[in-house]
Parts: structure tokens; sequence; C-alpha cells
């Protein structure tokens, strides 16, 4: 009896591995970092390989450390760090050259290019993004153009290229499998959201070669298995979805309004929309959710630039608090913030303001205010920002929200999930097990082997940690946010636009 599902978490700075049970219990966790790669500013990449390793390497750790044999897992699945971009030899399997990573800003004039030839516009309504360096499309562009050969090797059908769900498969199948999912293909700038495949205008555009790209399959089937010799038996594989969308999945969020926050370094939030790729007037982004028996769901998503990192600003940059956890009992030690808000732009407004150019502000100061109005300040900042995105995903999905579902390792931080039930006026839900992104791709890889039977199971194995009801009285966050706009405005434009 295959009595566990194997879940494969391939982040930006760590590659782990978690072994669920049916009930969707951590069984054991494995997780090892890998080398950040700075080649010059603006610049970041990975090995490949040592993702491949580290990747391997924990999911066979998870294993052991579970004293669980490979043939009593289910099925794998994986998540992965979105829009990093692999190029690699078919034959071989080695790659051409390091990957690019989301966070790379090399293609930043290449996509200014795109901006000033009048097709932005064009791109956005085929594929719910706004153009620019993030997305995998001009990364593939860049090394095809970059690295000796490849361009016309690439048109020979000698190379392949993907995201790192896609580089994981082809590895753990020994190079059978060269496929993606529609919630990864849909952030590389060359899918069309309508049709639901890869766009020959697009990639007329990018000179993309259509001969280098991975087949697209469904976020949850049956793909195939691994090869024996890797974790001691063949195991099936079914599950691929992007880390943001398996968070989404992971959070049953499965009807149409339902919504997650992840509280990390920033915050990612995605709504499901539904069947329908609503397009926004807020320049969030409209992406695929995930596609599972034949059909496809889709999501606003939005980013908060600036999350948890102003609280690791209070402990490195001022030495408010010796620890990140410290920050909510020094928040908590003051009744409200005595009129101060703290706006942490320090990298620029993302959605909805999208402000490179704004700094962060902190409004409202006396000689009265406190290391603890400053804390709480900070907290707030945060809560305001999401709550900012989600009033404008309000907006464009014609969706009433009626609960956020949260995760990340600041939801642990009960004063400020209070606070934003409170901005948002509708319980703020956490979960028992916040690994969600893992458990969305085991969730995928479960219901494609029949490990769990519909979604239906899943939801009587999600589980609530504690729901925060708001408490503040409508008028007063009424002001509240008044204020914080207010704010706002006094953070943007404070660099000098270039002339």
């Amino acid at each position: 009896m295959s009595s566990f599902i194997l879940s494969l978490d391939q982040g930006t700075t760590s590659s782990r591995a978690i072994v669920f049970n049916q009930a969707g219990e951590i069984r054991a966790v494995a997780q090892q970092e890998f080398r950040q790669i700075y080649p010059r500013a603006g610049w970041v990449e990975h090995d490949p390989l040592e993702i491949w390793n580290t990747q391997l390497a924990t999911a066979r750790e998870a294993l052991t450390l579970s004293g669980v044999k490979a043939h009593e897992i289910a099925g794998i699945g994986i998540t992965n760090q979105r829009e990093t971009t692999v190029v690699w030899d078919r034959r071989s399997g080695v790659p051409v050259s390091n990957a690019i990573v989301w966070q790379d800003r090399r293609t930043a004039e290449f996509c200014e290019t795109l901006k000033r030839s009048g097709q932005a516009a064009l791109i956005q309504r085929k594929t719910g993004l706004v153009v620019d360096a993030y997305f995998s499309g001009s990364k593939l562009r860049w090394i095809l153009d970059h690295v000796p050969g490849a361009r016309e090797r690439a048109m020979r059908g000698e190379l392949a290229f993907g995201t790192v769900d896609t580089w994981l498969l082809w590895h753990f199948t020994q190079g059978r499998l060269h496929i993606t999912d529609p919630s990864n293909a849909s952030r590389t700038m060359l899918f069309n959201l309508q049709t639901g495949d890869w766009d020959d205008e697009l990639l007329e555009w990018f000179d993309v070669p259509r001969e280098v790209l991975p087949q697209i399959r469904a976020s949850s089937e049956g793909y195939g298995e691994t090869a024996a010799a890797l974790l001691g038996a063949s195991v099936p594989l079914g599950g691929i979805a992007g880390d943001q969308q398996a968070a989404l999945f992971g959070q049953n969020c499965f009807a149409r309004g339902l919504a997650k926050n992840t509280y990390g370094t920033g915050c990612f939030m995605l709504m499901n929309i539904g069947a329908e790729a609503v397009p926004s007037k807020h320049q969030l982004l409209t992406t695929v959710a995930w596609r599972r028996q034949g059909r496809t769901d889709f999501a606003l998503e939005g980013s908060v630039f600036i999350g948890g990192a102003v609280v690791q600003w209070l402990r490195d940059g001022l030495g408010l608090i010796r620890s990140s956890s410290e920050v909510e009992a020094l928040a908590a030690s003051v009744p409200d913030s005595d009129g101060v808000y703290f706006v942490p732009a320090f990298a620029g407004l993302g959605a909805p303001h999208w402000d490179p150019y704004a700094r962060g502000v902190v409004a409202g100061i006396t000689r009265g205010t406190t290391a603890g109005h400053l804390a709480r300040a900070a907290l707030e900042g945060i809560a305001f920002q999401v709550a900012d995105i989600l009033d404008v995903m309000k907006q464009d999905s014609g969706v009433a929200m009626h609960e956020l579902r949260v995760d990340g390792g600041a939801c642990a931080n009960n004063l400020l999930m209070q606070m934003q039930a409170d901005l948002l006026q509708v319980p703020v839900v956490r979960p028992r097990i916040i690994e969600t992104t893992a458990l969305g791709a085991a969730y995928l890889a479960g219901l494609a082997v029949g490990f769990w039977k519909d979604a239906e199971a899943i939801q009587r194995v999600w589980q609530v940690d504690r729901a925060f009801e708001p408490q503040m009285p409508a008028d007063e966050v009424a002001r509240r946010r008044q204020r914080w706009s207010e704010a706002l405005q006094r953070a943007k434009h404070w660099v000098p636009m270039p002339a």
C-alpha cells in the first residue's frame, strides 16, 4: 500500500523535500541551501546542476528520515521558484549556461524596447502579464543570443528550455519528459491565456524557436515515473505548479473569490477568479492558477515588495529587536501607533501604485514616539499594503471576498493577523499546516494518482489553526486607511524621475 506523497519544493535559496501522509501531516522534511551567483550588478544566477543535485539529495534524505521506502510513495508533486530560466543539451542534460533567476534584471533594456515599440498592451492582453524582465521569455532570448552557438543549436532541436519544474522532471526521468504545466508556462510571456498554448506571434517577437519549448500538460495528471535508480524504485510523477499557485491550491482556494496571502520577505496575494482570465485594470497580473480535469482556473496576482523585510530592517538597520520574533511583543507594548504611519517603500511601491521612485516614509512622529510605536506602525504598514492590493483585486474580479487565507513565516504573528482582519473587515484564516506551497504540490500529485479521491477529500484534510475576526469598527478602519493614503502620497515620487 502506497501511504505517502513526496513533495519537492524547489525555492530560490534552497531545495526542500517533504513527506506527507494521507491526513496531510508532515512525516519528514529535508532541506539544502545552494549558492547565489552575482556575476554583475543586477544579475542573479544559479547553477542548474546544483539545483538538481540538492533536490535529489533532499528527496533521498526525506525518505531516510521518514523511514519510508520509495515503493511506499504514491506520487511526487513538484513546486518551484517561478520564471527562473534553464537551457540545456537534450542529449547530455548539461546546461549551456547558469540559470537566469527571476530576480535578474539584465533584460530590462530589451523589455523597455518592447514597451517603446507599442507592443506592451498586446502582450498584456495575450499573457495577462506586464512587460518586465521578471518573466522568462526575455531571459530565454538572452541565453540564445549570448551563449555561442545556442540559437543555431536550438533551431536544430538540440537544446531544451525549461523553468525549474521542467529541469527537475527532465532529470528525474533521465530525459524522457520535457514538460511543464500552465501555471509555470503562464509566467514566461510566451503563453496565450486564451488558447492555453505557446503563442506564435509572441515567439516571433521574442525570437524564440518553438523547438526549444516543453510540452504543456495539466497541473495534475500522471506524467510518468522517476528512473528507478534515483530513489530506489520508480515513483509516479503527478503534480506541477509554480510556488504561489501551489500555495493557493494548498490553501484549498478552489472557489472563485477565495484568496490567499503569503507573508514572506515580500507578500504574494493570489485570488481565484474562476474559469475566465479577467484582465486587470490596476496592473495586477492575470495568471493560470492550475489546470486539472480539463478545466483551467485563473488567478489575479499582486505583490508587496517589502513585507517581512521591514521587520528585518527594524532588527538589522535600527537594532530595535534582536530577532524578528520579538517584533510582536514590542508592537504590543503600546495600544496603538499613536498616529505614526510607516510606508516601507524601500525599493519603490508595487501594485497597485507602481511607483519605482517612491521611498520609505515614517509620518506622524512626535517627541512621545517610542520603539513600540514604530514597531506597531511597521506591522500596520504590511497590513495596509495587503489591503490596498485586495481592494483592487475585488474591483477587477467583481467578486466579494469573504475571508483571507494566510501562510508564510510572518503569519505566525498574531498581532499582524489581527491587524489584517481589522483592515479587511473579513476573517483572516491561518491553517494548521502553513507549509502550503509543498502541501499544494502534494495535493495535485495525490489527486492525479488517486491518493486523495477528489477535492472534497482534500478539504477534509485542510484544517484551521485559528481564524482572526475583525474587531475594529468600520468608521475607525476608514479613518486609518485615509491617513495611510496620505502617508503614501508623501512617499511617492520621492526620487526625481530621470529626464
